[in-house]
C-alpha cells in the first residue's frame, strides 16, 4: 500500500504535504515524467480535483450516447432506455474506480471507461431479440471473457494480431454506417427524408468534425460534447423534440431495478459476443500501455501487470453492471487524450470520477434527460464511431508489414464480412445456433482473420539467414534492405521498427568495410518474435570496436602531417558510425565465436 499525498509539486514531483489522505495498493515503481502537473500517486488541490475529474466524468458521459444507439438500433421504448443508460452509468463508474485502486481489481492507472464502441451493432441485435434481459446476460459473457482475458491476451499475440484487431475495429465501423444513415434520414416506403432530423445531424456532425480539426486542444477533446448540444439545439428550435412533463414527475434520487436475465441466448450470440468481448481486450491493452507510459519517464515495455489489471476491472464491472442491465464497457481512449492535455495522471482523479458517475446513476432527472437525444442526432454520432473506428482499424492493420501471406488475410476476411453486410441471406443455409454470428459482418470477419493467420503462419519460420559471401560491393546495400524488409513482411513486424532496422544495418555493414582493417561482410541473420527483433552482421576479421562516446579533435590538426591527420579524421569518422548505430538500435554488441566475428543489432519491437 502506499500513500497519496496532500500536493504533488508540478516541478520536481515530490510531496509538498505530509499528512496522508488514504493508501491505496501499490504500483510498479515509475519514474516520474517532469511535463505531468499531476503524477500518478499525487494528489492535486481541492479545486482542482474538482475541475479535473468533473472534465473527466462530462467526457464520459458525452459516450453514453453508444448505448442510446444500442437501444434505437434494439427498438427500446422510453423506460427500457433509460433503465440502459442507468445501468451502463453504474458499469462505467465501477471500472473508473476499480482501474484507478489498481492491486488485484484494476490496472492502477487513471483509466476511465464507456460502453464499448464494437459491440453497439451486435448489443443492439440482441436488445431487439431479447430486450434488457438479453443484454444483462451477453454482459455476463462479456465481463467473463474479460476476466479470462487478462490472463490469455499475452499469450495470444500470435494469433490474435494487430492485424486481426484492425480488420475487428474496421468492420465494426462499417456496420454502424447502415444503421446510423437510417436514423438520421428516417427514409419512408415513397422515399421522403426527415429533413428536420438531417438538418440537426448534419449541425451535430459538422460541429464534431469542424472542433477535431480547427478547434484548439479543448475543443477537440469536447467536440462530441459540443456536437450534441449543437444538435440538440437545433432539433428543439425545429420543434423535434421537447422536454415532457416526466422528467419533472421524476424523483430527484433512486434506485435501479433488476431487469432479471434472459437465458434464451444461443449459441450464435454468445459466440459473437465473446469474439467481440475479446477483440475489446485489445483495445484495453493498448490503453493500458499508454497510461503506463504516460506516467514513466523510464518506460520501456509493457507491463503485463498493469495490462492484466486493466482488463480484470473491465470484467468486474461487467459482471456489476449485468446486475442491472447495463452494456459491455471499455477503455475510453478520448478521457486519455484529456490526461495528455490537462497533464494529470493521479489515480484520485478516477476515483472521483467513478465516484462522479455513480452519483449521476441514481439521480433519474440526469439519466432521463440523456434519453431525450433524438435518434438523428444519434445517428451523426453513430457516423463519428464509424469514421473514428474505420480509421483506426486502418491504422492498426497498416502498421505492420505485410507480404502475400498478410494481404490475403485482411483482404479475404474484409471479403467476408463486407459481404454478409451486402448479401445477409447467405447465412441462412447455416444451422439455427450458427446464423447470428455468421450474420455479425464483425464476428465473421474476426473469425476469418484469425482462421487465415493461422493457416497461413503454418510451417512459417521465425529465425533465417542469408550468405553474403561473393555479393558484388554494389549489390550489398539492396541484399541487406530486402532481407530486412521481406522477412519483417513475412514475421509480421512493425514498419517503423523495420524501416530502423533496415537503416541500421546498412551503417553497420559501411562500418565493417570502412574499418581498419577492413571487414568482409559474410552473411547477415535475424531472429524474430513478439517483442524483440534481432539482426546479426556476421563477418571476417576481428569484432569491430563499438565506441560511441564523442572525442574532440586536436586544435591543432591543421598544423600535423597528411598522414597523422587522415589517421585522425577516419577514427572520428568511424565514431560516428558507432554513434548512429547506437541511436538506431535499442542494444548493440559484438563479439567472435568459432565461425566468425559478429555485430549483433537488437530492436525492442
Amino acid at each position: 500500500m502506499i500513500p497519496l499525498w496532500h500536493y504533488g509539486n508540478t516541478q520536481q514531483g515530490e510531496a509538498m504535504g505530509t499528512a496522508r489522505l488514504l493508501r491505496l495498493p501499490a504500483t510498479p515503481p515509475f519514474r516520474r515524467p517532469a511535463e505531468l502537473a499531476y503524477a500518478s500517486d499525487e494528489l492535486p488541490p481541492p479545486p482542482a480535483l474538482a475541475g479535473l475529474a468533473a472534465q473527466q466524468g462530462i467526457t464520459a458521459l458525452a459516450f453514453i450516447a453508444y448505448a442510446l444507439v444500442m437501444a434505437r438500433i434494439g427498438g427500446l421504448d422510453a423506460a427500457d432506455t433509460q433503465a440502459l443508460v442507468t445501468a451502463s452509468i453504474i458499469a462505467m463508474a465501477t471500472a473508473t474506480i476499480l482501474q484507478s485502486w489498481g492491486g488485484r481489481l484494476g490496472a492502477g492507472v487513471l483509466l476511465v471507461s464507456i460502453p464499448s464502441p464494437i459491440i453497439v451493432v451486435t448489443a443492439g441485435l440482441i436488445l431487439s431479440r431479447h430486450g434488457v434481459a438479453g443484454i444483462a446476460s451477453a454482459c455476463v459473457i462479456h465481463g467473463v471473457v474479460a476476466l479470462c482475458s487478462g490472463y490469455l491476451v499475452p499469450r495470444l499475440r500470435t494469433v490474435l494480431t494487430p492485424g486481426v484487431a484492425g480488420i475487428v475495429v474496421c468492420v465494426s465501423g462499417l456496420a454502424l454506417v447502415e444503421p446510423s444513415l437510417m436514423q438520421i434520414t428516417r427514409i419512408d416506403d415513397q422515399g421522403g427524408l426527415d429533413t428536420a432530423g438531417l438538418s440537426s445531424a448534419l449541425a451535430a456532425l459538422a460541429t464534431i468534425v469542424s472542433l477535431s480539426i480547427w478547434g484548439r486542444q479543448r475543443g477537440k477533446l469536447y467536440a462530441l460534447i459540443a456536437g450534441l448540444l449543437v444538435g440538440m439545439a437545433v432539433a428543439l428550435a425545429l420543434g423535434q423534440f421537447q422536454v415532457t412533463e416526466s422528467l419533472s414527475a421524476m424523483p430527484l434520487a433512486a434506485l435501479p431495478e433488476l431487469p432479471g436475465f434472459s437465458l434464451h441466448l444461443d449459441a450464435g450470440e454468445i459466440l459473437a459476443v465473446a469474439m467481440l468481448s475479446l477483440m475489446s481486450q485489445l483495445d484495453s491493452f493498448g490503453c493500458a500501455v499508454l497510461m503506463h507510459k504516460m506516467n514513466d519517464a523510464g518506460w520501456r515495455r509493457p507491463n503485463m501487470r498493469i495490462v492484466s489489471g486493466s482488463m480484470r476491472a473491465n470484467g468486474l464491472a461487467d459482471l456489476a453492471g449485468a446486475l442491472f442491465g447495463a452494456a459491455p464497457v471499455s477503455n475510453s481512449s478520448a478521457n486519455i487524450a484529456l490526461c495528455h492535455i490537462s497533464r494529470s495522471t493521479a489515480r484520485i482523479i478516477g476515483l472521483f470520477t467513478g465516484v462522479l458517475l455513480l452519483v449521476c446513476a441514481f439521480l433519474p432527472k440526469v439519466t432521463l434527460a440523456l434519453t431525450f437525444i433524438p435518434a438523428p442526432i444519434l445517428g451523426a454520432v453513430g457516423l463519428y464511431a464509424a469514421a473514428y473506428l474505420i480509421v483506426s482499424g486502418i491504422e492498426l492493420i497498416a502498421s505492420r508489414a505485410m507480404d502475400a501471406r498478410g494481404i490475403f488475410t485482411v483482404g479475404l476476411a474484409f471479403i467476408a464480412g463486407t459481404g454478409i453486410m451486402t448479401l445477409p441471406q447467405l447465412t441462412l443455409a447455416l444451422p439455427e445456433w450458427l446464423r447470428f454470428a455468421a450474420a455479425s459482418p464483425i464476428v465473421l470477419a474476426g473469425s476469418v482473420g484469425i482462421i487465415l493467420n493461422l493457416v497461413f503462419r503454418v510451417g512459417s519460420t521465425r529465425h533465417a539467414r542469408q550468405s553474403m559471401q561473393n555479393v558484388a560491393p554494389a549489390s550489398t546495400a539492396g541484399m541487406i534492405i530486402d532481407f530486412v524488409e521481406q522477412h519483417g513482411a513475412a514475421w509480421n513486424a512493425r514498419r517503423n521498427v523495420i524501416t530502423r532496422a533496415a537503416s541500421a544495418c546498412l551503417e553497420a555493414a559501411e562500418a565493417l568495410q570502412a574499418s581498419t582493417p577492413p571487414r568482409s561482410l559474410l552473411e547477415i541473420r535475424g531472429s524474430f518474435d513478439e517483442y524483440n527483433l534481432d539482426i546479426e552482421l556476421r563477418h571476417d576479421g576481428p569484432p569491430l570496436v563499438l565506441d560511441a562516446r564523442a572525442r574532440p579533435l586536436p586544435e591543432n590538426l591543421l598544423e600535423m602531417d597528411d598522414e597523422e591527420s587522415a589517421a585522425l579524421l577516419d577514427q572520428a569518422l568511424g565514431r560516428v558510425s558507432s554513434v548512429l548505430l547506437h541511436n538506431l538500435a535499442d542494444r548493440l554488441n559484438s563479439g567472435q565465436n568459432d565461425e566468425a566475428s559478429w555485430l549483433r543489432l537488437h530492436f525492442d519491437h
